[in-house]
């Protein structure tokens, strides 16, 4: 299990480029279960996912179509 401060150094290398891909997207998950349930951590990166994927979703769509 990876600390809150290692999963926010690797969300920042993440989404740092602005390349957002579907994998960015899973990877994003995988450090999202890293943190508690509990975690404010874990709450502030899934709405932050969330409107990232609402943004990016017409490329998304045309990748995986």
């Amino acid at each position: 299990m990876l600390t809150e401060s290692e999963v926010s150094r690797s969300w920042q290398k993440l989404f740092k480029n602005g390349a957002v891909t579907a994998e960015s997207f899973e990877r994003a998950e995988l450090l999202l279960e890293e943190l508690r349930g509990t975690s404010p951590l874990r709450h502030r990166l899934q709405n932050e996912l969330e409107e990232l994927r609402t943004l990016h979703a017409d490329k998304l769509e045309g990748v995986e179509a």
